[in-house]
Formats: C-alpha cells, structure tokens, sequence
C-alpha cells in the first residue's frame, strides 16, 4: 500500500486547478502587461483571479499581491514593516520561537542590521498566548510577525486575540498562513491581520506560486525589481497558469472545508490514538486546538532518519519536520523550542494527512510504524541502556 502523508511539505494538485491552468497555457498565453488583445484578455484573467483570491480572505482585490510563494511573502512583509518602522526610530519585532525560517532568517538578517527581535516562549502547551505579545510590545516595537499555525507540530495560534492586540498597540501584524490558509477559515479584516502570507502548494494548489495580503494603507516595500507588475510592488512577469491554478484551489478549499476538516481531522484522532500506544512517545502540539492533518510525534530510543527511511520502504512518504531542512542532521528547532531535549528530538515523525488519505491507510500507518520503531529499538545501544537501567527515560 503506497500512502501519502507529507501534506505539510506538498500538496497532490487537484484536477481542478489543474484543468483551470491548461487555458492559460494553450488560449490566454498573452503577457498581461501587453497592450493588444491577447495581452488584455490574459490581463482580464489575472485581475478575476485576484477578485476570487480576495474573496476567500475576506479582503478587497487591490490588497492581494502575487508572488512565488510563501518564503517571498515572509521576506517582502517583514522587511517592509521593520525598514518602515525604522524611519520612525522603531525596530524592535516581536516574534515566536518555532516560527518557520523563512521568518527566522528574515529577523537574524534584520538584527546583524541593528533592529532588536524578541522570540517569545512557546513551550508551555507547545503553543503562544496572546498575553505573551501584549508583554512584549513595546514604544518601539514595529511589527508582530507570528505563524498562524505551526508547520511541525500543528498547533493554531490565536490570530484573532494577537490582531486585536496589535490594533490597539498600532503595531502592524503579519502572519505566515502557509498551513492554514484553505484548511482554516481565515477572515483577514475580522481578525485585524495587516499581512498574510499564502503559498498554494500547501492546499492542492501548483508549486512556485503564492500570494501575500495587505492591508490598504500598510506600507509595502520592494523586494523584487525590474517591472512595474503588482501595481509596482513586485516586479516580473505574472505567473497567470500558477495564479489560476492557486485560486481555483482555493475556492475549492474554502468551499469545502467544514467538510473536510472534519474528515481528515477523525484520521488524524484515529492517527494520533493508534500511534500513542507505543510505549515511551510523545505528542508534540497542542492536543486540541491544532491543524485538522497533523500528527507529530517523538519516539525514544530511535533516530527519525531511520524511522522515515524504513517508512518509506513500506511504502509511507512522512517526514521529521519541515521539508525545508529536511537535509539537516540538527534536530528541529520547533522542537527544542517546546522543550525536547535532543536525545528525544532526533527522534520524530511528521505525518500530514489530507482528504485524499483513508482509514485504511491509516491503520497501515499505526502498524508499520509500531513495527519499525520495534525494530529500531531493538537494534538500539541507548534503548538497550535505558531498559537495563544504565540510562532514565525521559518519555
């Protein structure tokens, strides 16, 4: 049996999107930006698509920019709030410790620049409350920036409170809503969200393509040259197949939700019950309030490269973390930012679930891996310790 449950890494793109692309490519290949008629009809294709985009998340059209995805939103909304904030003499971010490193980086690159950052804690429930960034806020604070829900280990972070307090300190909020956007129902003015970041890979949508929202009147900087595209804040030829592509994904997420965030969150219950049997593991994230398809779990006595290695021979695509340090032999950050040691960090399973996955599939999921972390434990000198007393468990 082949399964899928890397989700969080990439999406299957839906025949939807897909058969949405094709014209794009075959009728409409015009440049929008031409002034004949081809150009103008594929300029009438991007300007609905940006319309549709809005619609979804509850915003106006001018206030969606297109992108390659979520990394370039992160990068263009962060370093316009801090250099903006900086010709005001603020520059201190308020941040969270298990932010993705396209965040990451963006804040280590700002503070060899002088701006001071300040991660708040995010180990107790393995998530942050609102209160924490209400304390951190300061006269000089220019930007809050905090994930909407975290891409290892799922839990959702309450946007709505963090807006709201934002809007009252006048500190401008951005989000990276890579993992929820089409899974969690987003609406950016009600919850007083002045950026967000979008990639559609992550909802059935094609690679290489994103979106970032904001707010009319939020200054936006250039981070990409070259073109007057995207009302001149972002230079380069539209990516109209991809741009029709994310949307059409989009409105079918959106429109099907409820739906199948109840699905895919029953297999994620079945997934995280049959997992939790096996004996010294642990659930990383918040129990409740996390993504309806993630499962993150932390075995002892086992390397998570070795997990997924044999995994994969049984025919289960998982992962360790994010994809996007996947060739990192350091243990995840996130993790160790909600307090596991590192013996017990190298030893982790991502499993993102969709609505293309089954219970079947679910229960081949909970037996083989029952079945190699067995075999790994016992191929293990530190489990061979810690069941002779030599080492303590810590799970």
């Amino acid at each position: 049996m082949k399964v899928y449950a890397d989700n969080a890494a990439t999406t299957k793109i839906s025949e939807h999107a897909l058969a949405a692309m094709l014209p794009c490519y075959e009728t409409y290949y015009g440049n929008p930006s031409s002034l004949h008629t081809i150009g103008q009809q594929a300029k009438e294709i991007l300007e609905d698509a940006r319309s549709r985009m809005a619609k979804c998340l509850g915003c106006e059209a001018r206030e969606i920019y297109f992108t390659s995805g979520g990394s370039e939103s992160d990068n263009q909304a962060i370093l316009s709030a801090a250099y903006t904030g900086a010709k005001k003499g603020k520059k201190h971010i308020v941040s969270t410790a298990f932010e993705h490193h396209a965040v990451l980086h963006t804040l280590k690159k700002l503070e060899k620049e002088g701006f001071e950052v300040t991660l708040l804690s995010v180990k107790e429930g393995h998530n942050v409350k609102a209160q924490q960034v209400k304390d951190a806020i300061r006269e000089d604070t220019c930007l809050v920036t905090t994930m909407y829900a975290n891409n290892e280990i799922g839990s959702i972070l309450p946007i709505a409170e963090i807006g709201k307090i934002c809007k009252e300190a006048g500190v401008v909020f951005h989000t990276d809503a890579v993992q929820a956007v089409g899974h969690l129902p987003i609406d950016v003015k009600a919850e007083n969200i002045d950026m967000l970041s979008l990639s559609a890979h992550k909802f059935h949508g094609p690679k290489g393509v994103g979106a970032l929202y904001v707010r009319r009147g939020v200054p936006l900087l250039n981070l990409i040259e070259g073109g007057a595209q995207e009302r001149n804040k972002r230079a380069g030829t539209e990516n109209l197949p991809g741009i029709m592509g994310m949307t059409v994904a989009l409105e079918d997420a959106c429109e099907n939700m409820e739906k199948n965030a109840a699905y895919v969150a029953g297999l994620r219950d079945q997934l995280i019950a049959g997992l939790s049997r096996i004996p010294h593991c642990a659930l990383n994230g918040d129990p409740v309030n996390r993504l309806p398809g993630n499962v993150s779990f932390c075995f002892e006595g086992i390397e998570g490269e070795s997990l997924l290695l044999m995994l994969d021979a049984l025919g289960i695509s998982a992962s360790s973390g994010s994809a996007c340090t996947s060739g990192s032999l350091d243990p995840s950050h996130v993790l160790l930012a909600i307090g596991r040691v590192h013996d017990v960090a190298h030893g982790s399973l991502r499993l993102s679930l969709s609505h293309y996955n089954t219970p079947e599939e679910i229960d081949h999921i909970i037996a083989s891996t029952a079945q190699v972390v067995e075999t790994l434990r016992n191929m293990s000198p530190v489990w061979r310790d810690l069941q002779t007393g030599k080492r303590q468990y810590i799970l």
